[in-house]
């Protein structure tokens, strides 16, 4: 059963089954956007499942995290009872923090071994994996949060603008017939080597 939200056709899911890896752009399209051309190519290159929430309207809907379920329909559902572990991908904008990624969730041996890849992909910038360090609401840390609801939880990628944005373009990657930055192939890249190399043990 589709939500009022997706009967507006603003917003369309998109699904693909494949291992019990999970990777999720949730806030996709015109929202946080690239993120869901990230999620999509990296579940692709790793045979991860992939589940995508695409709202498409100039004034997208920023509904939290905790509240998905009520905005998608039993596709999620099918998603979450099939993965063990997932990787949530998001865009955030904070001034002072341009150039840092986070990595939040609950999974935290994910997030250093995430966090390993991605420092070697983009040595330009910071990844900020001590929760500590990461702000509160930031953290993905409440157990309705999509990246907690896995049996393994899993580890929430928070990407700042300037990864996203294509200079040479003057627009957001993967967007509106704007072209990709490399920056956003370098996180695909570098997420997919990562899910590659996680111990068959891990799941």
């Amino acid at each position: 059963m589709k939500s009022k939200f997706l009967e507006s056709s603003e917003a369309f899911e998109e699904l693909s089954i494949r291992s019990q890896i999970g990777v999720m752009a949730y806030h996709g399209g015109t929202l946080e956007k690239a993120t869901d051309a990230i999620a999509r190519e990296t579940a692709e290159q790793t045979d991860a499942s992939y589940y995508g929430l695409i709202q498409t309207n100039d004034d997208p809907l920023h509904f939290p995290s905790t509240k998905l379920n009520e905005y998608a329909s039993e596709n999620l559902n099918k998603f979450f009872q099939h993965v063990k572990l997932v990787i949530t991908i998001h865009g955030y904008g904070r001034e002072h923090l341009f150039h840092s990624v986070l990595l939040g969730g609950r999974n935290r041996t994910l997030a250093s071994h995430l966090a390993s890849f991605l420092k070697i992909a983009l040595p330009d910038y910071s990844f900020v994996s001590d929760l500590e360090e990461i702000p509160k609401e930031l953290r993905g840390l409440h157990p309705k949060n999509p990246v907690n609801i896995p049996p393994l939880a899993g580890v929430q990628v928070e990407l700042p603008p300037t990864l996203r944005w294509n200079r040479e373009e003057w627009g957001w990657s993967d967007n509106g017939g704007i072209g990709r930055a490399k920056h956003v192939d370098d996180i695909i890249s570098a997420l997919a080597k990562a899910i590659k190399a996680l111990p068959q043990t891990f799941i």
